[in-house]
């Protein structure tokens, strides 16, 4: 309780003191050792060897009796759940991994995680709904050198651009049905700034939906302050037909901002058309618990005719709320969509999530 105290009443006037103690010879000088001596902890500078004048506080500040409350002891409920189901996520994907690699020992730091949440949104003329949301990640990655097993619950080629853009403004209800995809990943490092990967998996349903996708993703240095980052994905679903979509974001740092313009076009196969979007973001770090994102969008399609489908603007603020798998979201949006006449549609969506796994990033 005494160290507790003291350092939750440490300030650069004690530091004197500590300096007083060093410069009165608190310390056995190195000169005064023989070389087969180590030099002594300095024992008069642990906190239960220093004098009682030392600390300012009153005598009834140094104990505090413990307290109880119902939320205190749903937090720690909570808190242990979390680890205790994190380690079994984890020890989940490093099983799978030794197991299908043959080998004994798997990479400490997969990309397996779970994530739970709740969330609700309230629209124009539309009172608030709260919803669960969830979401998976198995990856295996020492199945075999640069080659992973990768079981996800969504498929980002089967959802439109429009809700890929906007889904933190949507909750589960608003988005579109997606199976989970299981598929094998043949990872390739062509330059330092150019990967490719190659998937052949299945959309886990009966009967299995089989797909093949192609990825390449690269980042370049234009000048001194532009990065220009490239996404390009050509896939094939055996029910759906084929797509294909290219994304470019040209990004910059103005000020304590991180600006972001950011393209995208998507082939559609079978229905013989293209969407396409076009974002404008900021970011900022305000501290290490929060988060801002500003963006403006626009959103389009090819069909009938190549045409604005909605305009958007929203704002995430997020925040982190318990170590580093506890995070809260308020994302207050404005919608022009097509469908409504480019009437606005205001919305506010509030979200929690937790993460579960060994190592999030």
């Amino acid at each position: 309780m005494r160290w507790h105290v003291f350092r939750n009443h440490f300030h650069p006037r004690r530091l004197n003191w500590i300096c007083l103690l060093c410069a009165a010879g608190f310390t056995t000088p190195a000169s005064a050792l023989t070389p087969d001596e180590e030099e002594p902890l300095t024992a008069p500078l642990k906190v239960e060897s220093l004098p009682d004048n030392f600390y300012t506080f009153e005598p009834d500040e140094t104990t505090y009796t413990d307290q109880s409350s119902w939320w205190l002891n749903f937090s720690e409920w909570i808190i242990a759940q979390r680890e205790m189901r994190s380690v079994q996520v984890q020890s989940v994907g490093a099983w799978a991994d030794r197991t299908l690699s043959g080998d004994t020992r798997a990479l400490p730091l997969n990309e397996s995680y779970l994530r739970l949440g709740i969330a609700t949104t309230s629209e124009t003329g539309d009172l608030a709904q709260i919803e669960p949301e969830a979401r998976f990640r198995l990856d295996l990655p020492t199945a075999k050198e640069k080659l992973r097993l990768v079981v996800e619950s969504d498929s980002e080629e089967t959802t439109s651009l429009g809700e890929r853009d906007r889904d933190r403004q949507l909750v589960d209800s608003e988005r579109s049905d997606n199976e989970a995809t299981g598929a094998l990943r043949y990872l390739t490092d062509i330059t330092d700034t150019l990967n490719i990967s190659n998937d052949v998996g299945a959309r886990l349903h009966f009967p299995p939906d089989a797909f093949w996708r192609l990825r390449s993703t690269a980042t370049f240095d234009l000048d001194a302050n532009w990065q220009l980052g490239v996404d390009q994905r050509i896939y094939y679903f055996h029910q759906d037909g084929w797509g294909e979509s290219t994304y470019l974001g040209f990004s910059r740092r103005v000020g304590p901002w991180d600006f972001i313009s950011s393209s995208e076009l998507r082939w559609i196969h079978s229905d013989r058309e293209f969407e396409f979007s076009q974002i404008f973001s900021l970011y900022q770090r305000l501290n290490n618990r929060a988060e801002l994102n500003p963006r403006i969008g626009i959103l389009g399609e090819s069909q009938p005719g190549w045409r604005t489908t909605e305009y958007f603007g929203d704002l995430t603020y997020r925040y982190r709320l318990f170590s580093t798998w506890l995070y809260a979201e308020a994302i207050p949006a404005i919608n022009f969509t097509r469908e409504e006449s480019f009437d606005s549609i205001t919305s506010l969506t509030l979200r929690i999530e937790m993460f579960f796994s060994g190592d999030i990033k």
